[in-house]
């Protein structure tokens, strides 16, 4: 989470032998459009929330100094939120040159500083640039910061588009990082995530991921060039002796010498970052593995222990902390993932996300210079503010937003003032803002729900606003507009209902009134098809039954039929596939039209995830109305065991980076390659044993391709006797 891959552990139902999980049921069809209003989050006192606008999958949020909202959405989209509105054209789509699958995409946008005079914008995005958007591969695509021009018509012409750094490896199409910032010293600041992979394997992913804390690879890092992509000379490795352009649009220069662009190094998955207010200082929110998550203070050439240590601990352990190895930094703050002490506001969270500053003045006195970040999993947004002498104290801000929420927040104008805006994944793609009222009095929030919203005319709908709310316990007053040109009626009960008498798409809305005379800012609205139904959809393929295998073509095929419009066609079918993880997803396939469409089965995320992941495949219908069905379908894998042993028994082996003590058992699925190695190692006698030989012939470090069925696999150590020291022979 997206980087975004950790978590909690929460297990499949198996079938016995725990060959393959059990079947899903296939979910309801429900029609959408029902006017369902966003999750109700809980906010302090004198502050309100409310929905912005929708976007698919929206990634970063910037502004311009005339106040215009841009906002880049992963599959390649840069939109523009100008006056109130969505512009219905996007000023640019790559789509066509990148990659949007896993955590890939265009993920990142920074303002020039000097906009009004340039209007440059920076984005960040992977590039297909060897035309395969595959994963551990010799050519992935790779990340790349590039600049264009935006018009005053909200257009880029794709021409204007200037590389500054490029070849940044997205191996296994996750920990991209992708978050772009200015210091007021004019410097372009770059997060760039590990890959997820270890470069120079033969296997491209065996072991641990060493990335972060190589100096001549640029992955795991805050990169900084200036705005045409040159070298700061204060970078701590610009002049060392073999240093290299290790992001060079032209080529990376051979060589192992460190990258100049490295600003600080040993980051997993440093997806978002913020600057400080008129500084060039800043917090950077590092996506942690399996225990931690933290925020470090960019610090100039700070090494933040990636993979050796995890938050303030030892990787892997909560146990193990304190004090960092010399030359190491610790995380300025950092919170342990799932279940926390009673009253601690981190339960249930595992993906630390969005941040932003609030400017001074711009809320209340308390808020000034707060640091406010977001977890992805739990949809909370908590409020940092440090003391006298750097204490750190941290509470909940927001809650119930809801998971895949809050994926990047920003501070941008709102009418006079300043308000928190974020994005979430939730609902297909959102941006809402968070403001400060100033007032105890807080603003009231209307939501609706109705039925029926289909069906022939004359048609009677019953509507409910009794789940709207009032945050200061206020008795509310129910203002409703029917949409059909009837008269708007008010009601102190929070039920009512209307006739529709004339065929067509009608928009009811309500808003609410608390008793000291504040009304919602925003209207909730439920969507009503008089004279027209929803279509039917069926998802024929894959079968329910199916377990697929890792690299399997699933061929996705539905149908649709409609009252008023009979058997739908392929054009006006939409599919989407995501790979769930615990209580998130992952996007494998954005929405494409058509039908008997082809997707390759993913590998699971990790070996952790392997228990976790699964495939969920949606089909939407719509009809000539624009009304639409969606349905879906749990698409499991095929689960296997292989026993991990050896000869003597007893011994470790690492597999994806994870050592295990044999004899042992663990899960797979069919055709994942499990990256297995053999260790030097003391036995319990204190005796150095060296691997000679596998069951399947392979290297001591190689891929192990997990079969269809149970296996095993067996290593042979040797003993090297005499041998003393705490050294391997």
């Amino acid at each position: 989470m997206t980087s975004w891959s950790r978590l909690l552990t929460r297990l499949f139902p198996l079938l016995l032998l725990s060959t393959a999980c059990a079947p899903s049921e296939e979910a309801a069809q429900v029609p959408d459009d029902l006017g369902v209003t966003s999750a109700a989050i809980t906010l302090p006192p004198a502050y309100s929330e409310v929905l912005v606008t929708r976007v698919e999958r929206p990634t970063a949020l910037a502004f311009t100094p005339d106040g215009r909202l841009l906002i880049t959405t992963q599959p390649g989209q840069l939109r523009v939120f100008s006056g109130g509105v969505l512009l219905p054209t996007p000023a640019l789509n790559l789509a066509s040159k990148l990659c949007s699958n896993g955590e890939r995409g265009l993920l990142g946008i920074a303002v020039d500083p000097v906009f009004t005079i340039t209007r440059h914008v920076f984005l960040y995005y992977t590039f297909n640039k060897f035309n395969t958007c595959a994963s551990n591969i010799p050519n992935v695509p790779v990340n790349r910061v590039s600049r264009f021009t935006l018009s005053d018509a909200n257009t880029v012409d794709p021409a204007s588009e200037k590389i500054l750094l490029d070849n940044l490896p997205s191996t296994a199409s996750n920990h991209n990082g992708g978050d772009l910032h200015f210091g007021t010293n004019g410097y372009l600041y770059v997060s760039v995530g590990d890959g997820g992979c270890q470069l120079g394997d033969p296997s491209r992913c065996a072991g641990q991921n060493t990335t972060a804390r190589r100096l001549d690879v640029p992955l795991g890092k805050i990169l900084r060039i200036r705005k045409n992509g040159e070298i700061p000379p204060e970078n701590p490795w610009a002049s060392a002796p073999g240093s290299r352009r290790c992001a060079n649009p032209t080529g990376v220069p051979p060589g192992t010498g460190p990258c100049q662009e490295i600003f600080a190094t040993g980051l997993r998955n440093p997806f978002r970052f913020a600057m400080r207010p008129g500084t060039s200082s800043f917090l950077i929110n590092d996506v942690g593995q399996g225990l931690w998550e933290e925020i470090n203070e960019g610090v100039l050439g700070a090494d933040y222990g990636w993979n050796t240590r995890e938050g303030h601990c030892a990787n892997g352990s909560t146990t193990d902390c304190g004090p960092p190895p010399s030359g190491m930094t610790n995380p300025l703050f950092d919170y342990k993932h799932g279940t926390n002490p009673s009253g601690s506001p981190f339960q249930g969270c595992d993906s630390i996300t969005g941040g932003a500053f609030a400017p001074e003045g711009a809320w209340a006195p308390e808020d000034d210079d707060a640091y406010f970040f977001s977890d992805y999993v739990c949809g909370k947004v908590f409020k940092l503010t440090q003391g006298s002498g750097g204490a750190v104290t941290v509470e909940a801000f927001a809650t119930g937003l809801g998971n895949s929420s809050a994926v990047t927040l920003r501070f941008g104008p709102a009418g006079t003032g300043q308000s928190l805006y974020y994005t979430t994944y939730v609902g297909g793609g959102e941006i809402h803002r968070i403001s400060y009222t100033g007032t105890r009095n807080r603003l009231p929030m209307a939501a609706l729900s109705a039925f029926p919203t289909q069906g022939a005319t004359p048609l009677n709908v019953a509507f409910n606003g009794g789940a709207s709310s009032d945050p200061d316990g206020d008795a509310l007053t129910y203002l409703w507009n029917f949409g059909d040109g009837s008269p708007a009626v008010q009601t102190s009960s929070a039920t009512t209902s209307h006739v529709y008498t004339t065929s067509g798409v009608f928009m009811a809305a309500l808003r609410v009134r608390d008793s000291n005379g504040a009304t919602s800012v925003q209207a909730a609205t439920v969507r009503v098809d008089a004279g027209n139904t929803a279509p039917t959809v069926t998802i024929t393929s894959p079968a329910m039954s199916l377990r697929f295998r890792v690299g399997q073509v699933l061929v996705l095929t539905g149908q649709a039929t409609d009252a008023e419009d009979g058997t739908l066609p392929d054009n006006q079918l939409t599919w989407r596939a995501v790979l769930h993880h615990n209580e998130h997803t992952h996007p494998l396939m954005s929405a494409t039209s058509g039908n008997n469409l082809l997707l390759v089965a993913p590998e699971p995320e990790d070996l952790d995830a392997v228990m976790e992941n699964y495939v969920e495949v949606l089909l939407t219908a719509r009809d000539s109305w624009g009304r639409t069905t969606t349905v879906s379908r749990d698409v499991l894998p095929r689960i296997v065991d292989v026993a991990l042993a050896t000869a003597p028994s007893g011994l470790s082996l690492d597999v994806n980076g994870t050592r295990f003590t044999t004899p042992t058992v663990i899960k797979s699925w069919e055709h994942y390659t499990l990256n297995v190695a053999a260790p030097p190692q003391l036995d319990e006698q204190s005796v150095w044993h060296v691997w000679t030989s596998w069951s399947d012939s392979g290297a001591r470090v190689h891929g192990y391709l997990t079969p269809a069925s149970h296996s095993s696999l067996v290593a042979t150590f040797q003993a090297v006797n005499g041998w003393q020291g705490d050294t391997a022979p």
